[in-house]
């Protein structure tokens, strides 16, 4: 893990920084005070470490060299952007919340394991979106009995009494997205789907 970084020590480097950027562009003070509207004399005593670097002074700088401001300032990168899931056993299923705050619309992967073949259907409030990652379900919604592969999607209203679990006795993964007062997931068309 990085040690975190003192104002002070980022604020030491915002010089030689700024002098590389420059020449970096072949910009001379006399251009670059042209562009940002601050004096020559102001630019040479950030860049030589005379001057301490404010927002008022960066801002200009960084639009005129085209950089992040965090670049300019040396600022740390971000902390581990892993999420830490939390699975919990629900009616004989391993769920696992995807989304980590409260909403209107939850997403969970469930992982359905081998020995739950036997439909026990139940209705709630609510609105459920599936998509099979991998396995076969079986869904059975009111008098339907169906069986989806994976890559497929079911969509319905909760108020229907259904159940799912494994279609053929070996284990699925599904994703859910569930809207507890009944919000659907929003499908947008118009366009080919496909990786960004």
């Amino acid at each position: 893990m990085n040690e975190p970084v003192s104002i002070e020590s980022a604020l030491d480097g915002v010089g030689s920084r700024l002098k590389w950027l420059r020449r970096q562009r072949a910009m001379t003070l006399t251009a670059v005070s042209e562009a940002t509207g601050i004096s020559k004399s102001t630019l040479s005593r950030l860049e030589t470490g005379q001057r301490r670097p404010s927002l008022e002074l960066l801002l200009p700088l960084a639009q005129t060299y085209r950089v992040p401001l965090d670049d300019m300032v040396g600022a740390p990168e971000i902390g581990d952007p892993r999420v830490r899931l939390k699975p919990r056993r629900v009616h004989g299923r391993v769920v696992i919340p995807l989304t980590p705050h409260p909403g209107p619309v939850q997403a969970w992967k469930i992982l359905i394991p081998s020995g739950k073949t036997r439909p026990e259907p139940r209705a709630h409030e609510g609105y459920e979106w599936l998509y099979v990652l991998s396995g076969r379900l079986r869904l059975v919604l009111g008098n339907q009995d169906l069986t989806l592969a994976a890559g497929e999607v079911a969509e319905f209203d909760t108020h229907v009494p259904h159940w799912f679990g494994s279609a053929d006795g070996s284990p699925a993964e599904v994703l859910s997205l569930f809207g507890s007062q009944g919000e659907h997931a929003h499908v947008r068309t118009g366009r080919k789907a496909g990786p960004s």
